[in-house]
């Protein structure tokens, strides 16, 4: 057991005999290795994401990585968000839900597992997929800096500041957002960076 998950488990407020109930259906899976990871306990095979247990104030769930990529016989998999291109959630209201699904559970673990141990891969979207806004795209032309600096960046950091951008539905929202992230740009920082 991860001493940090543990900790997690140990102080959790709300959910807290949830998290132990998954927790153990996901141990019994001998090939997974917990760790902790975005401040969540978070399954491992060989240093791979499995499986990841978290809470929110209406719902306890379980995210696995690879999710898309499983096929669903029960229809239980959500897609957290509207950009959400790989993961996918088993969302639980109360303990009994869990109790009552435990072998549907181990199967869709065994499922995530036999799909990472196959090495198979997510295609997520390339930076080129995503819009360029309209401001951002003017100010891209208008600076040759801001220009060199954008697309020598990583396609992962192109693709934050885009979705960043694109996230605003205002004309003004945008501008103002370029022009806050305007010196990271030009130094070959990320938007988290």
């Amino acid at each position: 057991m991860n001493l940090q998950a543990e900790q997690f488990f140990e102080k959790a407020k709300k959910w807290k005999e949830e998290f132990y109930l998954l927790r153990e259906i996901i141990t019994e899976n001998d090939s997974l290795e917990e760790d902790y990871k975005w401040m969540h306990p978070c399954y491992t095979l060989d240093g791979k994401n499995v499986v990841l247990i978290h809470g929110f104030k209406e719902y306890f769930a379980l995210l696995l990585h690879k999710g898309v990529l499983m096929k669903d016989p029960q229809n239980i998999l959500i897609k957290q968000t509207e950009n959400v291109q790989s993961a996918r959630q088993i969302r639980f209201k109360n303990i009994e839900e869990v109790e009552k699904q435990r072998a549907i559970i181990k199967k869709y673990i065994q499922e995530a597992v036999k799909i990472e141990q196959s090495g198979q891969k997510v295609e997520l979207k390339k930076a080129s997929e995503y819009p360029v806004p309209e401001e951002f795209q003017r100010a891209l032309d208008d600076d040759k800096a801001l220009n060199e600096s954008f697309y020598a960046l990583s396609p992962g950091r192109q693709k934050g500041y885009l979705f960043y951008f694109n996230q605003a539905k205002q004309s003004k929202t945008r501008e103002t957002r370029i022009e806050k992230y305007y010196q990271n740009i030009l130094d070959g920082k990320g938007i988290d960076d």
